[in-house]
């Protein structure tokens, strides 16, 4: 009788084991008892991709499928606009930046347009064909000057509203997934499979590679308050640099929960709280920089993969918010009472 029971109990006992990983796993976090965050209504079916200001009030927006909109109220309210584009060219239109009234987009596949008067009009340039990669990130840094960086981590600038640009390294980084800017003006990318990403800082020839810090693919890499790196790994996971000045030093991975849902990007609040944006409404804050976690009660209502945080500090303006989503989802910090 013992030895039938035995087998049983054994049975018994992984499949109880099971259960109890299983509810470990899919446990959700403390809902905070407010948000900071207010959902804003885009009334449209594309994706905001970035959102750049000219002051405290006047802003762009832009994203898949030739969207572009205009807000006069801080981003509290959007309307639509138009590009001087043909009709059957369809742009994504993946990032606008501006200093005072200089304005940038950059657009894919090989579009970048200029604004020299707030984006009251744009003008579209037409690049050179050996330009390696389409445009992915531009940086407005002055009249007629732009910074921008294509999707295989190529950087030019131009000092002449765009009608030439001059390299600033001898090599491109290849094909890339996620590519950011610091304010200092280096650079950190992301390869098209996250097997290892690139640092690149002014005055270097070329792009110095590192590889990942564990079986994990990388997702997105970005810069902290400070500097530093942070990097969110496939899994739900997320790290910090360790050592200053080390790419190549983290220290141990932090995972928040794991809800099937992976990570897409990261961002400090003007308060200093930490917040991370994902799939399925994943929006979760720490106040004690990745110790403890909370979800956020109005991302978590939103039938929406998040896609970017931004915090407009270029202007002044770090009491900005916005988590972008798919599909005219968005949401805008309101602040905290």
């Amino acid at each position: 009788m013992t030895r039938l029971l035995s087998p049983l109990f054994n049975l018994l006992l992984v499949v109880a084991i099971g259960f109890g990983l299983s509810g470990c796993l899919s446990a959700r976090l403390p809902v905070a008892k407010s948000s900071p965050w207010e959902a804003l209504n885009l009334n449209t079916t594309a994706s905001p991709l970035d959102v750049g200001f000219v002051d405290a009030n006047h802003g762009f927006l832009v994203g898949s499928n030739r969207l572009i909109m205009e807000t006069t109220d801080g981003g509290a309210s959007w309307s639509q606009r138009t590009l001087d584009l043909t009709e059957e060219e369809n742009f994504r239109l993946i990032s606008v930046d501006f200093d005072g009234d200089e304005g940038w987009i950059a657009g894919q596949p090989g579009l970048v347009m200029h604004s020299s008067d707030a984006g009251k009009s744009w003008t579209r340039l037409f690049l050179d064909a050996k330009l390696p990669g389409d445009p992915y990130l531009i940086t407005s840094q002055g009249p007629k000057i732009a910074e921008l960086a294509t999707n295989v981590g190529a950087v030019y600038r131009t000092t002449d509203g765009g009608t030439s640009w001059e390299a600033k390294m001898s090599d491109a980084a290849g094909a890339v997934r996620d590519l950011r800017r610091s304010d200092d003006g280096s650079y950190v990318s992301v390869s098209s499979l996250g097997n290892f990403f690139a640092t690149w800082d002014p005055g270097q020839e070329t792009w110095q590679v590192h590889q990942r810090v564990s079986s994990k693919r990388i997702q997105s890499v970005g810069y902290q308050p400070n500097g530093e790196l942070w990097l969110v790994a496939r899994g739900a996971e997320i790290r910090f640099n360790q050592n200053p000045g080390d790419a190549e030093s983290w220290e141990k991975p932090i995972v928040p929960i794991l809800n099937g849902y992976g990570y897409m990007d990261m961002a400090w609040d003007p308060n200093g709280d930490l917040w991370l944006a994902g799939g399925n409404g994943t929006l979760l804050s720490s106040g004690d920089n990745g110790e403890s976690w909370q979800a956020d009660p109005v991302g978590d209502e939103e039938p929406s993969n998040f896609i970017r945080i931004l915090f407009d500090t270029d202007s002044g303006q770090s009491n900005k918010g916005f988590v972008l989503g798919e599909r005219g989802h968005m949401l805008r910090w309101a602040g905290k009472a």
